[in-house]
């Protein structure tokens, strides 16, 4: 059955299909992105990577300086086209799926989400990482990279809804969902679902995470 959060994550969907030929033009020139870049090298996501929502392959190409081989799910078979054309196929596996749909067909090193958490519905962010933890291998490890960024325009629904509009350069608005998680509560609300992720604010408005799932105890 069709419902609200369904039609929503529909919308957001048409969005990003059709932001695919503007989305490299899109990118926030505010302070601490360096920081996040200089964080993911540090962090050396090596082995069998696998990175969550793509996009147009923004990061896809600095996970190779580390990866042995990257795999890369996006729903968007535009979005999948130009990260494919930016990054070439040698040692990139492109999947288009739904990721709240998708089922690994294999365990991973590394789980890397590139700017996709705070575009996860609050009533999946839980279902979501169930779905990171099938993903990892034992001693895998996590890393994403977000911001909490929305304008006063994008807010039709009041600072307190997670529901957003945005505008492609073409004028068409569009439905999303922006959850302006704030790095204290993100890192309190994974350790409450067994993660060991260290949350990190930058000096704008982004944010970064790093850390594992904890072991069950035996």
């Amino acid at each position: 059955m069709d419902t609200e959060p369904d039609r929503l994550l529909d919308e957001q969907r048409a969005y990003y299909r059709a932001l695919a030929p503007d989305y490299l033009d899109q990118a926030l020139d505010l302070p601490g992105g360096d920081e996040v870049t200089k964080a993911l090298d540090a962090f050396q996501p090596r082995g069998r990577v696998l990175e969550l929502a793509c996009g147009p392959g923004v990061w896809t190409g600095q996970l190779l300086r580390h990866a042995t081989e990257v795999t890369a799910v996006d729903a968007s078979a535009e979005m999948l086209a130009i990260a494919a054309a930016r990054t070439g196929s040698d040692g990139v596996r492109f999947i288009q799926a739904d990721l709240f749909s998708w089922e690994p067909d294999g365990r991973y090193d590394v789980v890397f989400m590139g700017f996709w958490l705070s575009h996860v519905p609050a009533e999946r962010f839980e279902s979501f990482w169930s779905l990171v933890a099938d993903c990892l291998q034992p001693d895998g490890r996590v890393f994403f990279a977000d911001d909490a960024y929305r304008t006063p325009d994008e807010l039709v629904e009041g600072p307190s809804s997670s529901t957003i509009r945005r505008q492609i350069p073409a004028g068409t608005a569009f439905r999303i969902v922006k959850v302006p998680h704030q790095p204290a509560d993100l890192e309190r609300r994974l350790r409450q679902l067994g993660w060991d992720i260290k949350v990190t604010a930058t000096a704008g408005p982004f944010y970064w995470g790093a850390g594992s799932h904890r072991a069950l105890d035996t």
